[in-house]
């Protein structure tokens, strides 16, 4: 059975840190492309980086410099250091695993969210 299973948010402050984790487990690690993602109320949701099986990372522009993923395939976990933290990074964050496997077929699995809150 395929679980993934964000932790690490919160409410926080602006200009503040947090980090947040997500753990996969019946799969694969190593051969899944992690992304997290995050729904603010009443918009739709939307990438906020992800991170290649081979470590290769983009992020979303609203993100870059503030945001870094990263993932350690021993631990089966996925990272998101967020720094300079905005209010208008209030949302739920949700991590992703996903690959293509023999024919094309996508395999993709999501978790159930972590609340981020920025507020003062």
């Amino acid at each position: 059975q395929v679980q993934v299973v964000e932790s690490g948010g919160g409410l926080e402050q602006p200009g503040g840190s947090l980090r947040l984790s997500c753990a996969a487990s019946g799969i694969t690690f190593r051969i899944y492309h992690m992304g997290w993602y995050r729904q603010a109320p009443g918009k739709q949701r939307e990438l906020v980086a992800r991170i290649t099986a081979a470590g290769i990372t983009n992020y979303a522009d609203s993100v870059k410099g503030r945001f870094t993923i990263s993932r350690d395939n021993a631990k089966n976990t996925v990272y998101l250091q967020m720094n300079s933290l905005k209010p208008e990074d209030t949302a739920i964050y949700y991590c992703s695993a996903d690959r293509f496997g023999p024919l094309g077929v996508r395999f993709e699995y999501w978790g159930q969210g972590t609340q981020v809150t920025i507020s003062s």
